[in-house]
């Protein structure tokens, strides 16, 4: 007997999180398994508030829209924060309304917390004896999952912060007098975005001239030296530090750093780049800008790897896959590299465990010995993530993404 399908969203965007989405609901429209495929939108906050539309009704006659949505940026179905507590009621609420709609299959991509919820409710309803099946879809532009080799998003991202470089690198080089240029990349407790804007080194490209992770103790007397010692190099130096980066005793390198956290208990960063750029201003007093790419990295969609996307688009068929046609649950989809000449991957499902509430930071030994820059074993795994270009359709001039105007609808209940 057929069941239905139901599909969420969480956490940060990412400019392929949609192609993910896009191949789950396309191997789940092919499948004679299941009847309907449901989204909820603000992920697993709005299943409970019953904000639920059709996928089915929006994409079985519409492959171009597919399409479409496999090209566009960010998240269709909208994203929440919202961790799951240990409290009954929350998994009676979200359980009702699964019934309600007749899920047997629950689909959720997202980050380590999104993997979380998949573990919570993939470990109820076993408790309570339902048939459902939950299984996850990884994303994040951190690349910090374990379980994976790398993280849906990341290429993407990594792509556009060595594009950065490079951008940056030959608007600076104009100029003969002596200036210095922060870029600050995502990256709280893993600096592999840090890491990957050493891509930027082509055609005897120099900069990034220094790079920093949050692997490694950041010392501000170390780094004027560094600066210092490049500016006797070169005219322009480019330096591309983590926001998370912090010192010897674990405290975040930040003038501007709140102590406040989200809904998971991060604490809020930001400045990084701006505190760095006032102790250059001090210590060295050249010309010195600190740039924060900030929300553009996440979501680029103009700029995304094709090895990106057409991996996340595989990632969401496996996960379906594995809910509907191999009876699995409390997984998600994952993929490992086998050879890097040429470049392969096999897809396969891991346990959600692995992942749940856990971060995959850079080996350290791929950091050199004097902690600001990466080794050539880094630049290896890096290259081939952001091979491939998207052959993104524009219209008037930009990039013509899939509709999201029913994102700005408060609350839409779907019912046959």
């Amino acid at each position: 007997m057929a069941k239905n399908m139901i599909i969420g969203q969480s956490g940060g965007p990412t400019a392929v999180i949609n192609s993910s989405l896009a191949g789950a609901i396309e191997y789940g429209l092919q499948s004679d398994k299941i009847s309907n495929i449901y989204g909820m939108i603000n992920g697993i906050e709005g299943l409970m508030e019953e904000n639920i539309i059709s996928l089915s009704a929006m994409f079985r006659h519409l492959p171009h829209e597919l399409n479409r949505l496999k090209h566009s940026p960010a998240m269709f179905l909208g994203s929440c924060r919202f961790k799951l507590s240990n409290k009954r009621e929350e998994f009676e609420r979200i359980f009702e309304v699964l019934e309600f709609y007749e899920i047997g299959y629950f689909i959720y991509i997202g980050g380590n917390d999104s993997m979380d919820t998949v573990k919570k409710l993939s470990d109820y309803a076993k408790s309570i004896g339902s048939d459902i099946r939950v299984v996850g879809i990884p994303k994040t532009i951190d690349n910090d999952l374990n379980g994976i080799d790398h993280s849906p998003g990341f290429g993407s991202a990594a792509k556009y912060i060595a594009t950065c470089v490079r951008e940056v690198a030959y608007d600076t080089s104009i100029y003969s007098i002596k200036s210095v240029h922060i870029i600050e990349a995502m990256g709280r407790n893993a600096g592999w975005l840090t890491a990957s804007s050493v891509l930027a080194r082509q055609d005897n490209m120099p900069a990034p001239h220094l790079v920093y992770l949050p692997e490694v103790p950041f010392s501000v007397e170390q780094f004027i030296s560094d600066v210092k010692a490049k500016l006797e190099e070169y005219n322009s130096v480019i330096v591309v530090v983590s926001e998370g980066i912090r010192d010897k005793d674990g405290n975040y390198i930040s003038a501007a750093q709140s102590t406040s956290a989200d809904q998971f208990g991060h604490a809020r960063l930001s400045g990084t780049g701006a505190y760095l750029k006032s102790l250059i201003e001090k210590e060295i007093g050249c010309k010195v800008r600190a740039l924060e790419p900030s929300v553009l990295q996440r979501s680029a969609g103009h700029i995304a790897a094709l090895t990106d996307v057409n991996e996340a688009f595989n990632l969401g068929s496996v996960a379906v896959r594995a809910a509907v046609d191999e009876n699995k649950t409390g997984v998600f989809s994952t993929l490992r590299r086998t050879s890097n000449k040429p470049y392969c991957v096999e897809y396969d499902t891991e346990d959600v465990s692995v992942v749940a509430n856990e971060e995959k930071k850079v080996p350290v030994e791929w950091i050199t010995k004097e902690g600001n820059d990466v080794t050539d074993e880094m630049v290896t795994y890096l290259r081939p993530l952001i091979r491939g270009t998207v052959q993104t359709p524009f219209r008037s001039g930009l990039p013509d993404y899939v509709d999201i105007r029913h994102l700005d609808v408060r609350k839409q209940r779907y019912t046959d």
